[in-house]
């Protein structure tokens, strides 16, 4: 078992998956939307995106990084924008191990800071989060936006 960069090759097997976390967020299943997004985070590099693969190669969570820049600190952030482990595959250390691994490739890339949110019914992430050492924000109250007449789903942010 381990974590490694996700591939084309892992498209189908990484959109079920990315499926399965945008309904966790109450968003209409939409695998072919998952599978054409994930394509297009891939083909353009705009993002990190680990996978934890199981001994028999099956796919299990992910974890999504893109980078920003961070102007009051002159230096690069990255936002954990997505951490999903199957449901069947929950309680087995997976998701500890995908943070992990997103911590050390910041690290690695001299990214001295992440940043990342959940909603406030999450429980579960929040008390992984905070075993692992993220601190809630108690500066920055965090806003939202959408600056578009179309109407979006409300948990999209």
């Amino acid at each position: 078992m381990s974590v490694r960069h996700a591939k084309l090759r892992d498209i189908e097997a990484l959109g079920e998956l990315l499926d399965g976390y945008r309904v966790f967020y109450d968003q209409p299943s939409d695998p072919a939307g998952a599978r054409n997004f994930l394509a297009h985070r891939l083909g353009l590099g705009d993002s990190h995106l680990l996978v934890y693969e199981g001994e028999d190669g099956e796919l299990l969570g992910f974890v999504q990084l893109y980078p920003l820049i961070s102007t009051v600190c002159l230096a690069p952030l990255w936002l954990l924008n997505d951490l999903f482990v199957a449901p069947r595959a929950r309680q087995r250390g997976i998701g500890r191990a995908l943070m992990n691994a997103a911590r050390d490739l910041a690290q690695a890339n001299g990214v001295r800071h992440l940043k990342l949110a959940t909603q406030i019914e999450n429980r579960g992430a929040q008390r992984l989060y905070e075993s692992l050492g993220w601190q809630r924000d108690t500066v920055f109250h965090h806003y939202a936006l959408m600056v578009d007449d179309q109407v979006l789903e409300e948990n999209c942010s």
